[in-house]
């Protein structure tokens, strides 16, 4: 009389004989080695981000007059947003056009003073050439005291011509100065009113109507904001590539970006990165662009980004979790023809969490183990179940 004993061990069963000794046909899971499909991917949670945002402050200090903007508010670019009141400016400026206006009378005055001067130039010239012209035909007609009288005359009225285009000139950098600094504070009342510098959205508004804001440019620490405005069209996923994954991240490549809280995919591509190493965590700052014309997105989500490193398609591939891995390789345990168990060595290429490419040591239709071998040697009869394998999806490949 014989007793057989089994042997639990993954679902195998081994059949042992008391009589002979011989081991029975243990049962074990197998899968073909086949061609398929084999992507290398890289899936990084991050927060999502506006691509641009900025806090509103006022160039120039003054109370808010008119507030245009509340939260939630969808502002285009160039939108009037708020209006200051800032009466020092409106002061300085009517001083300013009051100086223009009193350059100008100036410059018209030196401007009749020149046309009266040039009056008596042309006189006294004419004065001067006339006797000068008696005095050389006709010496002694003329005395030449009355020569000299005449010659001074036009070179002193002369000199005045010659001042008074001076005095005009100088008049003249007046009035510029004067319509410099009009035009100087005339900037600086404009910054009264804030306008939207891109289109986007309100998220934030820190002022009420009648708040004195301080100018913006103000050293001091307590300078408020009248509002921030984040652009929503358009998003930045930040993510920290690690360096061994570096070499595959290229300027427009696709991105799977998946919002949770959503439960809806979006299409990103890598828009930048930074091209170094940071060294403290040994990773690449990159960014995706993630377009958001419908609104659906907001700041804060979270997102999980999936970068495709390499896909290989049509590629001989074999279960990961069927390779042997100790120190002299990589080998698989293949059921052969006659039902047995041979070890053979291979070479793998492209892996992700599910499957290994195999370079070399294996055939398509081959049937590999993937159930347990710990109780497999080479040569051991077994009885083949073709069984399906789990894929483990996992966060980063």
């Amino acid at each position: 009389m014989s007793a057989a004993f089994f042997v639990g061990c993954s679902g195998q069963k081994a059949n042992v004989s008391e009589a002979s000794g011989v081991p029975a046909a243990v049962t074990v899971g197998v899968t073909p080695v086949a061609r398929r499909l084999i992507v290398r991917q890289l899936t990084v949670s991050s927060e999502l981000v506006p691509f641009q945002e900025i806090d509103l402050y006022a160039k120039e200090s003054g109370y808010i007059k008119e507030l245009l903007v509340d939260y939630g508010t969808r502002v285009e670019k160039g939108q009037l947003l708020a209006v200051l009141d800032i009466p020092e400016l409106q002061m300085q400026l009517d001083q300013d056009a009051a100086a223009i206006k009193n350059q100008q009378d100036v410059v018209q005055q030196t401007e009749h003073q020149i046309e009266r001067v040039e009056a008596l130039v042309k006189d006294y010239k004419l004065q001067f050439t006339r006797i000068k012209s008696v005095s050389d035909s006709k010496p002694g007609l003329v005395a030449q005291q009355e020569v000299d009288d005449a010659e001074g005359k036009y070179m002193s009225a002369d000199a005045q011509l010659e001042s008074a285009k001076s005095a005009r000139q100088s008049a003249r950098s007046e009035l510029a100065g004067a319509q410099a600094r009009e035009q100087r504070d005339r900037t600086l009342f404009d910054y009264s009113k804030i306008y939207a510098p891109f289109s986007g959205i309100i998220t934030q508004r820190y002022a009420n109507y009648g708040t004195l804001v301080q100018a913006g440019t103000s050293s001091s620490t307590n300078v408020l904001p009248i509002a921030k405005l984040s652009e929503d069209d358009k998003f930045r996923l930040v993510i920290p590539v690690p360096e061994s994954y570096v070499k595959f991240i290229h300027l427009g490549d696709s991105v799977d970006v998946h919002v949770p809280s959503l439960d809806r995919q979006f299409p990103g591509v890598v828009g930048r990165f930074s091209t170094d190493i940071a060294q403290d965590t040994r990773t690449m700052h990159t960014e995706v662009d993630v377009l958001n014309p419908k609104r659906v997105l907001m700041p804060g989500l979270y997102a999980d980004a999936t970068i495709t490193l390499e896909r290989k398609n049509n590629t001989l591939s074999v279960p990961l979790q069927a390779i042997n891995h100790d120190a002299n390789g990589n080998t698989v345990f293949v059921v052969t023809a006659n039902n047995t168990i041979a070890i053979r060595s291979i070479r793998v290429g492209l892996q992700n969490a599910d499957w290994a490419e195999v370079a070399s040591g294996l055939n398509e239709g081959d049937n590999v183990v993937v159930s347990d071998r710990a109780a497999l040697k080479a040569g051991a009869p077994v009885q083949p179940h073709v069984v399906e394998t789990t894929e483990y999806k996992t966060q980063s490949q």
